[in-house]
């Protein structure tokens, strides 16, 4: 990432010292700036069949309430109940089980019936077919006769559909052996009919578990940074990048996904992909009762959904962000621009805290044209708190009551003293401010 956007500490005003730190906020979008951020816009995966006989939504079968199925089959109503969302929607079709007239039989009911419909992906995470999947014929399955089926399918879904600009391409996880740069070079004319680019994104799998990497500012520049290319890919095409699937951790990653930390991560995961050039990400919400980086449960709150909140609260009706900082420390600075200047600052200190003396970081912001400033911060007890555990996160000192995540409490809006266009703002260890200019 701090290769994609190259910046010195004399461009942005940094200065550290034992004081802390120091920061200008341009009055409009500097040069290392994202591009306009976009307003972001449910799926069925490679184990699904279509059957149009099917009264039933979808049926499966599985051993315990908690595992995921299989194979299992949806019917026309799960196409119904998918276009009542209000939201846009994304549909992903087989392609794995190498039944192309079944996929656009399902394709020509969600055109028909979805006015809600974003895009159509034609497979789920085709780098992990294998020689014995039906679609691979025996043969196996590489980076070229993936680009190959997908050019394919492609054309044989979207010309029985009579549309353009429909498909979320690709949906690789993970950026090797198969990636967005070689899809978009062999994409050609059938370009056309994608929607987006879409990559699949999880920092931390089982058995390296890593909470404090995990929410590290520097290690996330580290972990995103394989996806630039990808985003700059669709950007040749003309066409947006998308997390279609992300989280924090494979499998749920019971040990680290359910905390602050994680909440922690997701805000600024959010801000540095934004920065990248993507568009909008997805977040995985897996089996309710089963799913560890789920942001709510069928019963309490996730502490996860605090950061995904703050996120919103950062970038809500902003039009572009800029990094404050050289994303090679553990301290987060952005500023965040509405038609053209200044509205919010974010801070986040990403030093792990889990016990003893909590240690915090001295911002200081100058460049600010007002007699004071508000801040909201969003704070845990500890980076592993876990709602679930009895240890809320808050926002504003405000939490979400369990069962219904309507928010509760009273809001805490710190007020703080510009002098001569400087503030400064003390940020602990595991805790993000966003300061209203």
């Amino acid at each position: 990432m701090a290769g994609l956007l190259p910046i010195s500490a004399s461009l942005l005003g940094l200065a550290v010292s034992a004081a802390g730190l120091s920061f200008n906020v341009p009055t409009s979008p500097p040069s290392n700036s994202s591009g306009q951020i976009s307003a972001a816009p449910v799926g069925v995966s490679d184990r699904a069949t279509y059957d149009a006989s099917s009264t039933e939504a979808v049926t499966y079968t599985v051993a315990s309430p908690g595992d995921a199925p299989q194979t299992l089959t949806y019917g026309p109503s799960f196409i119904s109940l998918a276009a009542t969302y209000a939201g846009k929607v994304i549909i992903g079709l087989n392609r794995r089980l190498d039944d192309i007239s079944n996929t656009i039989s399902a394709a020509l009911l969600v055109q028909s019936k979805m006015d809600n419909l974003y895009s159509i992906e034609l497979g789920n995470e085709p780098n992990f077919f294998t020689s014995s999947d039906p679609i691979a014929n025996g043969a196996s399955w590489t980076a070229a006769a993936d680009e190959a089926s997908q050019v394919s399918w492609q054309d044989a879904v979207c010309g029985n559909l009579s549309a353009s600009d429909i498909i979320s391409a690709g949906v690789y996880f993970g950026t090797s052996p198969m990636s967005l740069v070689g899809l978009t070079a062999t994409e050609g004319d059938a370009n056309d009919y994608v929607k987006d680019y879409c990559s699949h994104n999880y920092p931390q799998s089982s058995g390296n578990y890593d909470l404090a990497k995990l929410m590290g500012h520097s290690a996330i520049a580290s972990q995103i940074e394989p996806y630039a290319a990808e985003a700059a890919a669709a950007a040749t095409k003309g066409k947006p990048h998308i997390f279609g699937e992300t989280n924090s951790a494979t499998q749920g990653g019971g040990g680290i996904s359910p905390t602050f930390g994680a909440a922690l991560w997701i805000l600024d995961y959010v801000m540095q992909t934004v920065l990248m050039g993507t568009d909008a990400l997805y977040f995985h919400q897996g089996t309710v009762g089963n799913c560890q980086y789920c942001w709510w449960g069928r019963y309490s709150m996730g502490s996860p959904y605090y950061g995904a909140y703050f996120a919103t609260m950062a970038l809500a009706n902003a039009d572009q962000i800029a990094p404050l900082d050289s994303q090679d420390s553990a301290y987060a600075a952005y500023a965040i621009y509405k038609s053209g200047a200044p509205v919010r600052a974010l801070l986040y200190n990403s030093d792990y805290y889990t016990s003893g003396t909590r240690s915090s970081q001295t911002y200081t912001l100058s460049g600010l044209s007002s007699s004071s400033v508000t801040a909201k911060r969003l704070t845990a007890p500890y980076a592993t708190s876990r709602v679930d555990q009895g240890s809320n996160p808050t926002v504003a000192g405000r939490t979400f009551t369990n069962g219904t995540c309507v928010i509760q409490g009273t809001e805490t809006v710190e007020t703080v003293t510009v002098s001569g266009g400087t503030a400064t703002f003390a940020v602990a260890a595991s805790e993000a401010l966003l300061v209203y200019l």
